[in-house]
């Protein structure tokens, strides 16, 4: 639901990073409409406004590591 503002960080992130980096930046409709120092105030403020599920909070900072997470999970079998 939220691809289209993923892919405008993805494309716009090194611009991003030396306008705003380590800010947690909202993004709706492939633009940043607000900037917070963290994500509960993000959220909280602009669920005010917008509804939950129609925008991005996402902190802003260099690298991939920023937007790649990896899940391990151990199975045991008895």
């Amino acid at each position: 639901m939220l691809e289209k503002e993923f892919e405008f960080y993805l494309k716009h992130q090194e611009e991003l990073v030396k306008k705003y980096n380590g800010k947690v930046l909202v993004i709706k409709d492939e633009k940043v409409i607000n900037v917070f120092e963290n994500e509960l105030d993000a959220i909280n403020e602009t669920s005010k406004t917008y509804e939950i599920g129609t925008f991005l909070v996402h902190r802003c900072e260099p690298g991939e590591q920023n937007y790649t997470m990896t899940f391990h999970s151990r199975v045991m079998f008895a």
